[in-house]
Parts: structure tokens; sequence; C-alpha cells
């Protein structure tokens, strides 16, 4: 007496799926992981080229390593001189900008004058005071 049957190998329950209907899950994900993953950051990686390429004197940086200064000088596309304190000037490369916190104003050509006639009546005003303030 055997209280164990032999198990037998199921025969084939009819057509296994076709290559098209067994590729749909991995293309389903790719296309879940492009929008919620990969277009977000290529809009990122965008942006930030494009703020590293607006990049003026006078603007407030941060640092990829947390320093805060201003842009004094744009020495070329990948160079710039970030001064950090009163007289502490640093070089860095542009591409480690974390962020702008703030954008100074274009000088336009018809300010340029005027800023230097002020500039003149100032100089003119100390001088009438004797220096004394």
């Amino acid at each position: 007496m055997s209280f164990i049957s032999p198990a037998y190998a199921q025969a084939a329950g009819g057509a296994g799926a076709s290559g098209l209907e067994a590729m749909f899950p991995l293309l389903l994900i790719f296309v879940v992981f492009y929008f919620l993953l990969i277009r977000p950051q290529q809009k990122k990686a965008k942006e930030h080229k494009a703020m590293l390429e607006a990049v003026r004197r006078g603007d407030k940086i941060v640092t990829g390593g947390g320093i805060i200064g201003t842009v004094n000088k744009v020495i070329d596309e990948n160079e710039i001189t970030v001064e950090i304190a009163d007289g502490v000037k640093v070089r860095v490369q542009r591409g480690l900008i974390a962020t702008v916190l703030s954008k100074t104003e274009p000088v336009s050509e018809d300010e340029k004058p005027k800023k230097a006639k002020k500039a003149k009546q100032v100089k003119k005003s100390d001088k009438s005071d004797g220096g004394k303030k």
C-alpha cells in the first residue's frame, strides 16, 4: 500500500505568452522610470546649466562646499573669482556653484555716466567739508 501517489508533470495548458506580452511589463516600467526619474533630472540639469551661464559680477552665490560669497570677477567660462570676506578672494570652478542667492541687475549704458557724475559730486562735497564728518 502506497499512500503517496506519483507526481506527473502537467502538460502545457495552452499557448504560452508571446514575446510581446512578455515584454509589456518591462516597457511599462521603462515608461514610468522615464517620466518619474529621467525627465525631471534632465530638466533640472538644464536649468542649472542656464543658471551657471548667467552668473555675472556682483551675484551672491553658494558654492558646492557651502561657502557663500559675491562674484568679483568672471575669469573665463570655467572659473570665477569669489570674494568670501573683505579682501579674501578665491577662485572657484563655475560648475561647483550650487545656487545663486541674489542676482544683480546689469548696468545699462545710460546709467554708467550718471554713476560717474554722482561719484565726482560726492568727492567734491567731501573736499568742500574739509574732510570733517
